[in-house]
């Protein structure tokens, strides 16, 4: 091998630099990220540097070159031919987080672009698409062009994110998922991050979930990742805050896929549960605000706008508004075992039930069952009383249920004065 053939770096140099605590150039994560991408840097080596960056870290230099580098394996998107200003949002992930669905036609109403690209479902979070996949002849995937047309004419569109976008990041995720370095806040702020820029929108809202039903379960670690991504997307030019929000209790009543619709079309009706309404609300106020839009939400909700770009929406990809959503052909009741009042519900119980029951997916690819999840019938600080219904197990496959029901155990918690519900917002950052 002649010198100009020589590669630039040493991968086995590059795990050391880490391992023992140094930086990374910015060369070298360019060449780490390109070779890694083109099969030169094997799986296990740079498993060997995940799990080094999973102790030692990644500077805010390194961290936003390594960003940089996964973008630059892929295409971005462009948007300023749309005559709506853009914004986007992205939720860490948690249990009954319908959010999206209300949320990405009600700023539309509002008059921006939502270019919501979204995910499936893994373990015991629901996936977007997942959930719009309940509805007859919906489907997530589409061109680019259709895409901007449909954001051009109804002002939404929630579909899957092309393979052109940062494909260096579903390698590095695939890679994390089975080396226990999932957790990495640098990782985990790159990962999302160079997909959110790498689209092209001009804002973009987080909603990082804290708690026992998320990925971050403590306060100060969801913290130091909203504040690691706002960084991140501030220093490439996107106008980006972040909402630290409560998971330690599941959103809404349902967390499944069909049944989380119809819970979200209940909002845009003008109903549904509070909290639901709440975040929302705060989060389509906190888009707006991204995107220069002086309007009031709470009004265009109220107003039934929302809805009709909703059903503008899942018309435009082929959905049937109107089509009845699955109904699950066995379903089961757990009642409650105590007088007083509901004081809490486990995130993290409710989840793996309703994985269990077939909503979810244990690895990238498993089918879920549309019907399948959980619905509640109390939340917490209402009164119950024993034996009163307060858990329904929906599934089309029965000898799924004593696994659920196993998961359910003790996710009630009861006291007997009255409680009161924990706030849902938590903090709001807009700074590194």
């Amino acid at each position: 091998m002649n010198a100009a053939a020589q590669p630039a770096f040493d991968a086995v140099d590059l795990i050391r630099t880490k391992r023992d605590g140094g930086a990374l150039t910015d060369e070298a994560i360019d060449w780490l990220i390109r070779n890694y991408t083109g099969g030169v840097v094997s799986a296990e080596q740079m498993a060997a540097l995940a799990m080094a960056i999973f102790f030692r870290g990644l500077d805010a230099r390194e961290l936003s070159r390594w960003t940089a580098a996964m973008i630059a394996t892929g295409e971005r998107m462009d948007f300023s031919s749309l005559s709506r200003p853009t914004v986007d949002k992205h939720s860490t992930g948690g249990v009954g987080d319908k959010i999206t669905l209300p949320l990405a036609p009600l700023v539309a109403a509002c008059g921006a672009a939502v270019p919501q690209l979204s995910g499936r479902g893994l373990g015991h979070t629901g996936g977007t698409l997942d959930k719009l996949e309940a509805i007859p002849g919906w489907r997530a995937s589409l061109t680019t062009a259709e895409m901007l047309a449909q954001l051009e004419e109804v002002g939404a569109v929630i579909c899957a994110a092309g393979s052109g976008l940062a494909p260096a990041d579903k390698m590095l995720y695939a890679l994390r998922d089975v080396t226990g370095t999932v957790e990495s806040i640098p990782m985990i702020s790159a990962s999302i991050m160079s997909k959110k820029i790498a689209e092209g929108t001009s804002a973009l809202v987080l909603d990082v979930k804290t708690g026992a039903g998320a990925f971050m379960k403590s306060r100060a670690d969801s913290v130091a990742l909203a504040q690691t991504m706002v960084g991140l997307g501030q220093a490439a030019g996107v106008t980006t805050v972040a909402l630290v929000t409560a998971m330690d209790s599941p959103l809404g009543r349902s967390a499944g896929n069909a049944v989380e619709v119809a819970e979200s079309v209940e909002v845009l009706a003008g109903g549904g549960p509070s909290d639901v309404v709440e975040l929302t609300l705060a989060l389509a106020r906190e888009m707006l605000a991204c995107a220069g839009i002086d309007a009031d939400p709470a009004r265009v909700l109220a107003s039934g706008q929302a809805m009709d770009t909703w059903r503008a929406m899942i018309r435009a990809q082929g959905g049937d508004p109107d089509a009845p959503l699955p109904v699950a052909r066995h379903t089961e009741v757990v009642r409650a075992s105590s007088d007083g009042y509901l004081a809490g519900l486990d995130a993290m119980a409710i989840g793996v039930a309703t994985w269990r029951l077939g909503a979810g997916r244990a690895k990238q690819g498993d089918p879920v069952q549309a019907a399948a999840g959980v619905t509640w019938h109390a939340g917490v600080g209402d009164p119950v009383r024993t034996g009163q219904p307060l858990f329904t197990l929906h599934t089309d496959t029965p000898e799924r249920l004593p696994r659920a029901l196993a998961a359910l155990q003790g996710a009630a918690s009861y006291s007997p004065t009255p409680v009161a519900p924990a706030p849902v917002l938590l903090e709001r950052i807009d700074s590194a």
